[in-house]
């Protein structure tokens, strides 16, 4: 497997690690689990698939060598109830995790998805963000002594590892794209577009610290299988990355935004229309091309950066008893709609991609629908593990031996920041705001307008659709508080 060359010297030493061949003999050949998740990325932004100018060899090459989903879908629209969700094994509405904590509080003594495995004799790590952890305040190098865990849950972790960096800080060229119309605001922080051509290597930044330090731990020898969370921060705002991952993607204004279409909200519920929007950040069409050329670069760099780590697993002698899964917390708009960012419950943003590598398994690719939450229980299977009663989530593995293998008819996802809820079926994409309705509903028949543009709720032919789809979210949210977190209380 080609690859580029490791920048840290950890990586380096793995290659002639004298651990590499007695590795996995000594735990029985338990299958190990790395599981590596990017923040903010949405899958239209990776050449496998279908970006043409967004390059990403080394997620491509893990999509060839496994899995590939084109129909996941995270559980929540943002990172905290995303996060939450398919660590703790349920929906956000089972535990009334809307926001950004830590599930703890509510689901008490229950095994989290990696606590479930160190329970089981596992040495459980994460690397950086895996539950909660804000970008780029959490990962703002501010010196010793800087609580960088977040929303973090510690008896999740044998060990848990942090990667500050410069984030909005960093040396280079860098430009606040939202809210700046005349150009005179300088580079800021906070949830902000912002575009840093930076200065120095990948390992100035998080993402690279992070990925020496997964290198550094795949060296190790334990005689504990392990489950290795990787959590790379970009390409979440600020799209900052060492300047040389931007030539690709200049002159920006060669770069092309989706389609405008004239009174394209104009058949939506105000709360369809997202939260972050060409006209309310004030980004003219300069700013649009540049934020897509900062976001690009960003997902280039973060995907250097899984190529690192998936080297040295395969340096270490593990590839070939190590599951592998690749996704992202949610999706990202990058001007569909003139939408931007996060949030909404179209499939930009509430779709995912996800790659699972199981060793002996071909590859394949999977157009079933698939859900976060069943991560969970899908690799505990895999690894010979009892599924605990509590999780929600479904095991998927028959689909990696029969991709035409099917375990849901839809896929469930909620914005709560919009009181929103989607269901995904095979044809239809249904949205309502408000378990009333109360906020307004939306109805796209995505074989025949897959973008979106056509909201049918109010049309005639439709309103057997319309029935069915309320019903099918009220009797989805009954099953969601079903279970034995209600029943304990």
């Amino acid at each position: 497997m080609k690859r580029q060359l490791f920048s840290s010297m950890a990586c380096l030493l793995l290659a002639f690690s004298i651990h590499a061949n007695t590795f996995a003999k000594s735990r029985n050949d338990r299958l190990n689990v790395l599981f590596i998740i990017s923040d903010d990325l949405t899958y239209t932004a990776l050449s496998c698939y279908g970006n043409t100018v967004c390059q990403t060899p080394n997620i491509d090459a893990l999509a060839a060598s496994g899995t590939r989903f084109t129909r996941a879908y995270c559980q929540g629209t943002y990172c905290g109830p995303s996060r939450a969700s398919f660590m703790s094994g349920f929906y956000p509405h089972a535990t009334g995790v809307l926001g950004y904590k830590n599930p703890r509080p509510q689901i008490g003594d229950r095994a989290t998805w990696s606590q479930h495995f160190k329970d089981n004799g596992y040495y459980a790590a994460r690397v950086s963000k895996i539950f909660h952890m804000g970008v780029p305040g959490g990962v703002e190098d501010h010196g010793p002594g800087r609580d960088y865990n977040g929303a973090d849950d510690a008896l999740s972790w044998t060990e848990r590892f942090n990667s500050p960096g410069p984030e909005w800080r960093a040396a280079g060229d860098g430009e606040t794209l939202e809210g700046n119309p005349d150009g005179k605001k300088p580079v800021v922080g906070g949830n902000t577009f912002v575009v840093v051509e930076a200065d120095g290597d990948d390992e100035v930044h998080s993402d690279g610290k992070t990925a020496a330090k997964a290198c550094e731990l795949l060296q190790l020898s334990r005689d504990q299988p392990f489950w290795l969370g990787v959590g790379f921060v970009r390409p979440h705002v600020p799209f900052v990355a060492p300047a040389a991952y931007f030539p690709p993607y200049k002159p920006y204004s060669k770069l092309n935004l989706p389609p405008k279409i004239d009174g394209d909200w104009d058949d939506i519920p105000k709360a369809g229309i997202n939260y972050k929007t060409s006209k309310n950040m004030k980004m003219d069409v300069r700013r649009q091309k540049k934020a897509v050329g900062g976001y690009y670069a960003s997902v280039a760099y973060m995907d250097a950066q899984v190529g690192k780590v998936l080297d040295a697993l395969e340096a270490s002698g593990q590839e070939d008893n190590t599951i592998v899964i690749f996704t992202s917390d949610h999706g990202y708009h990058l001007g569909e709609h003139d939408f931007w960012a996060k949030v909404s419950l179209r499939d930009e943003s509430a779709g995912v991609p996800l790659i699972i590598r199981v060793p002996g398994k071909q590859p394949a690719v999977c157009h079933s629908f698939v859900e976060l939450l069943d991560l969970y229980p899908t690799v505990a299977s895999l690894c010979g593990l009892e599924i605990p009663e509590h999780v929600q989530g479904k095991d998927i593995s028959k689909m990696l031996d029969d991709p035409e293998h099917q375990v849901r008819e839809f896929a469930f996802s909620v914005a709560p920041m919009r009181k929103g809820f989607l269901i995904r079926g095979d044809r239809f994409a249904f949205i309502q705001y408000n378990e009333d309705a109360s906020g307004g509903m939306e109805l796209f028949d995505t074989d025949v307008d897959p973008q979106g543009y056509r909201n049918l709720i109010d049309e005639e032919n439709y309103q057997d659709v319309v029935m069915r789809m309320r019903s099918t979210l009220t009797q989805k949210l009954a099953e969601v508080r079903d279970n034995d977190l209600s029943r304990d209380r």
